[in-house]
């Protein structure tokens, strides 16, 4: 595998909860740090509600969640352009 391969940004194709779309050409590394943050944001949430019962954590924890598919989603697209 060759060492200057460096993935796409992300094509902006994919839309996340039928009302989101992932923005085209955000940088690979910054999409996966934000995909880090949605990722922890969602552990924890989930973690609170198991916890607590919290159905609002239970929430945004889908929500966050589908947020992270499309935007992993959409970052695949910049990785096989």
């Amino acid at each position: 595998m060759s060492d200057d391969f460096k993935p796409g940004p992300t094509q902006g194709k994919t839309t996340c909860l039928e009302i989101f779309c992932i923005q085209p050409g955000i940088p690979f590394d910054h999409a996966f740090s934000d995909l880090s943050v949605l990722l922890g944001c969602v552990a924890h949430f989930t973690t609170e509600a198991e916890m607590e019962g919290d159905l609002m954590a239970a929430s945004a924890a889908r929500i966050l969640s589908g947020l992270a598919k499309g935007l992993i989603d959409d970052m695949e697209l910049g990785l096989n352009r």
